[in-house]
């Protein structure tokens, strides 16, 4: 047989699934699991939300629509955006697309050509270099470090800056540390990004994850930026509807909207109609639900950080927003864990901490820093209650 198409070489699988995907095969075989590392929240989807993709699906609402998305699902979404993020977009600048993920690979696909750079703030969202590369282009790395509390800094984009960078995607909310940049730190940015010409994607899907009193905002609501930023969001983390795959990107231009619905035409077409329906319930419904659940966030990981802070050689900082704590365990590489296992890596430690302990959590490395690893929230009070003690229990037990 002749070889396979090369790119597939050059896309990584993602970490994240892959320990999730072990996490679950391993509950299967009986094995007692604690899993911190996924990215979903553990409530249900919203009661109004499931009802209207319920009645949608009685109407025998189910046949195709336009690639982009129905033109109600659009509508809603632009109404959503000048309500919450005082940005006006038609419906025309909408698509609507299977998921959030789905949103940033149409948007770096419509971007980015061979050779293009890319600049991307680490730690980051393992997803977007990934893509990067899948779409031919060269992702660069501006490393955010423990110094600057793991928070970007303008200097660093303008020092980055070549003849081929074509964009920056920035995450704030960011999976993993929970940064959220202030109005002020993205007005340096944003100066930067319109001086040099570049798009920038915005991935703001955790926006309603915030833990801090500052008012979200997005990098599109400033000046000279709307015109070159292509948001990305989605109904996954806000509205629990992880397996809906439904999201969405609102593009600078009605002709850039255009030219992704005709790439989306000849691969996924549309995302479900059912899911839009459910969407359009959430935007439009209470919010009620997305208020309790980040106040349930805050407590968890309130919790979480109360035992993080009586382990000795612990470092980490408390999230702003997401439902992440990433945490330094850097100076317990080059010891041996109670069962003689050397750990000198973020993949190792996460390794022995699954054989020992039962417990999930997604290395660093992933993302970008191999002295982290990656906690996830969204799990409950009581399995968090369990789960971080192990944590505790394994690390003060290396030598």
């Amino acid at each position: 047989m002749k070889p396979f198409a090369k790119r597939m070489d050059e896309i990584q699988s993602s970490m994240t699934v892959e320990i999730d995907s072990l996490a679950k095969r391993l509950s299967t075989e009986g094995r007692s699991i604690w899993n911190l590392g996924v990215g979903e929240p553990n409530f249900d989807t919203p009661v109004h939300v499931k009802e209207a993709a319920i009645r949608s699906i009685n109407k025998g609402l189910t046949r195709y629509t336009t690639p982009s998305g129905m033109r109600s699902f659009k509508e809603a979404v632009s109404e959503k955006l000048l309500k919450e993020n005082n940005l006006t977009y038609t419906p025309e600048q909408i698509v609507a697309t299977s998921g959030a993920k789905h949103a940033v690979c149409n948007a770096i696909a419509a971007i980015v050509d061979t050779d293009d750079e890319v600049l991307i703030p680490v730690p980051c969202w393992n997803t977007y270099p990934a893509l990067v590369k899948y779409c031919r282009g060269n992702p660069v790395f501006l490393e955010c470090t423990k110094e600057n509390k793991l928070r970007l800094k303008a200097e660093q984009i303008s020092k980055a800056i070549t003849p081929k960078t074509k964009a920056i995607i920035l995450n704030s909310p960011c999976n993993p540390t929970g940064v959220v940049y202030s109005k002020e730190e993205l007005e340096s940015f944003a100066k930067v990004i319109a001086e040099n010409d570049l798009y920038c994607i915005s991935d703001e899907i955790y926006e309603h994850l915030i833990y801090t009193k500052e008012p979200y905002v997005s990098i599109a609501a400033l000046p000279n930026m709307q015109e070159r930023t292509i948001i990305v969001n989605g109904f996954s983390k806000a509205y629990c509807m992880t397996g809906w795959r439904i999201g969405y990107l609102a593009a600078p231009s009605k002709e850039l909207a255009k030219g992704i619905a005709k790439v989306q035409g000849q691969t996924t077409h549309h995302p479900s109609n059912i899911s839009q329906y459910g969407a359009i319930a959430a935007v439009n419904g209470p919010f009620d639900s997305v208020i309790a659940m980040r106040q349930e966030f805050s407590e968890r990981m309130r919790r979480m950080s109360e035992i993080f802070r009586s382990i000795p050689g612990i470092d980490f900082l408390e999230p702003e927003g997401a439902f992440y704590l990433f945490v330094d365990v850097g100076s317990y590489y080059g010891k041996k864990t109670e069962a003689g296992t050397l750990v000198s890596n973020s993949i190792e430690f996460c390794k022995a901490l699954l054989d020992e302990q039962g417990l999930v959590i997604v290395p660093g490395i992933s993302f970008g820093n191999d002295s982290y690893v990656r906690f996830s929230f969204t799990a409950s009070l009581p399995t968090i209650s369990v789960a971080v003690p192990k944590f505790k229990e394994f690390v003060e037990g290396m030598k």
